[in-house]
């Protein structure tokens, strides 16, 4: 379900991912785990944003059969956001998933009136996930 392609030395485990994943979507999915310098040169090309980033969703053209998207997501972000929130990496990498994900699935906390910040909170929740990203990006939009 989950295609990934770690360009990074982290060692990564995705169970918990395909499980997130399979709650969420039946289309496959593929995850991109990059470094600040890659992910940023991404968010130039293709929102015109020149920095890095912690999470870029591409979601593909619906056709029967096609996959559901692309999540390219930052370890450098991911381990530096587990140490500043103190808690796994691992947590951090699903949490940017998730957030990831939800975007794949239309959902845009951008344009919406908190929909995807809603439904954020009730994935983590259901997960037992730390509440970090819920309070961050609380602070984005104050």
């Amino acid at each position: 379900m989950i295609e990934l392609d770690n360009r990074t030395d982290d060692l990564i485990d995705v169970s918990d991912l395909q499980t997130i994943a399979m709650t969420m979507t039946d289309k496959e999915i593929e995850l991109i785990l990059t470094d600040d310098v890659e992910i940023g040169e991404l968010n130039r090309e293709f929102r015109d944003i020149d920095s890095a980033t912690d999470v870029l969703s591409f979601p593909y053209e619906p056709m029967p059969m096609s996959p559901l998207g692309s999540i390219v997501i930052s370890m450098d972000y991911v381990n530096r956001g587990a140490k500043h929130f103190m808690h796994r990496p691992q947590e951090e990498l699903s949490l940017l998933f998730i957030h990831g994900l939800l975007h794949l699935l239309g959902y845009d906390h951008e344009t919406d009136d908190g929909e995807m910040r809603q439904k954020e909170r009730e994935i983590i929740g259901e997960f037992s996930l730390p509440s970090s990203l819920i309070v961050r990006t609380l602070k984005e939009t104050d």
